[in-house]
């Protein structure tokens, strides 16, 4: 074996790198210029997603078949934290495209793939997932929302809280009781479009942060859909919707890194420039130290987030274990990290003029969304104990 050879393991391919050059590039021309305008406003950044979608970036993740880029997991991480990088609510476009998209992918007959993947790939149409309510939140088996069989149809009823991109995306995985007896195994997961009949939306909550992806309630009242838009099973729902979050707990890793990443760029710079006692700051040891935290936090972040997006693609067994463990832990440094990066900034960094305040606002989330990262722990230590 070569000298060096024995690393190469550790090293992104070549094609990877290149898909980071080229994100790169799109968010730092035509994505970041409209991240505090969408943080200002609180609307959807439509200049953003165009510059995704004429970039095939806004969901790269859906297979060739069905005329996507066929990203691999990690590459579609990469794109997720570049656009993370430069504006969070932005990278919910990828990000959540695939998280309502992903219930098809595993569970979904070849018809309703082709039916909806098609235009989610083409960027004609946005998914959302619709799994949490009112009254479920951790406990998602606790759902109330109800789907009654009445022939060739279902009717669904109930309302959906938190829902990403609400509003915005044409397409919905939704998911209900079929069987209120059998609890988790009476549930069953359906595409509902954004034009149904009796599908409406609440007012946009208004938000610490990613204020650029509209959150609303989702109401289905009286929803009548085609049977053949059950995804998978009758109760097969609940364990796809688990299956779903293996997968997507990967891409909310992904973006706390991104975030921080952005963060830790800008403070570099700032305490480079930044003058005290007569000298940059950065020269004092006390700042170097808590540059030397950051990035290390950061790249132990990223390394984490990588290996679980590679077992992801390959569906290995312990999926499970490291998507929990990849989304808490990058998370947790995500919020540290932009904390820290507006202790750096001073006076400074607390106003909405400098952009890390906006980051740590953004990284709080994802502590919490896809599972609160006390549930991650409890996945990750059912996890342990069951092996």
């Amino acid at each position: 074996m070569a000298a060096g050879e024995s690393f190469d393991v550790y090293r992104l391919p070549e094609e990877h790198e290149a898909i980071r050059e080229a994100v790169r590039e799109v968010c730092t021309a035509k994505v970041a210029p409209h991240a505090a305008e969408a943080d200002e406003t609180g609307e959807f950044p439509k200049a953003s997603y165009d510059a995704l979608r004429a970039a095939d970036f806004h969901a790269p993740h859906i297979p060739e078949e069905y005329g996507g880029a066929g990203a691999d997991a990690l590459a579609t991480a990469i794109v997720i934290e570049e656009v993370a990088r430069a504006c969070a609510s932005s990278s919910l476009i990828p990000a959540v495209n695939k998280l309502g998209t992903m219930p098809l992918l595993l569970s979904g007959s070849a018809e309703i793939k082709r039916r909806y993947l098609t235009p989610v790939a083409a960027g004609d149409a946005m998914f959302s997932y619709c799994l949490s309510e009112p009254e479920a939140g951790s406990d998602a088996a606790s759902m109330t929302t109800r789907a009654v069989r009445d022939g060739d149809h279902w009717v669904l009823n109930g309302v959906k809280r938190w829902i990403t991109n609400a509003g915005v995306s044409e397409f919905y995985t939704v998911f209900a009781v079929t069987d209120p007896a059998a609890r988790s195994r009476g549930i069953s997961a359906f595409v509902v479009e954004k034009s149904d009949v009796g599908v409406s939306f609440g007012a946009p909550e208004k938000k610490l942060g990613i204020k650029g992806s509209p959150t609303r309630e989702v109401y289905l009242d009286n929803v009548r859909i085609p049977a053949d838009r059950m995804i998978g099973a009758e109760g097969s729902g609940f364990a796809t919707a688990m299956k779903t979050l293996d997968h997507t707990r990967v891409t909310i890793a992904a973006q706390a890194v991104g975030i921080a990443q952005g963060a830790l760029d800008y403070a570099k710079g700032y305490v480079a420039e930044r003058r005290q006692f007569g000298k940059a700051i950065a020269e004092f040891q006390g700042i170097q130290f808590m540059l030397a935290d950051m990035g290390m936090k950061l790249e132990a972040a990223r390394q984490l987030t990588y290996a679980a997006a590679g077992k992801s693609e390959r569906g290995d067994a312990d999926l499970t274990y490291f998507g929990a463990a990849a989304k808490c832990f990058a998370s947790d440094a995500a919020m540290e990290i932009t904390t820290d990066a507006v202790q750096l900034l001073g006076g400074y960094g607390y106003t909405r003029d400098y952009p890390v305040e906006r980051m740590m606002r953004d990284a709080k989330i994802t502590q919490i969304y896809e599972g609160t990262n006390q549930v991650q722990r409890i996945v990750m230590a059912r996890q342990l104990l069951k092996d």
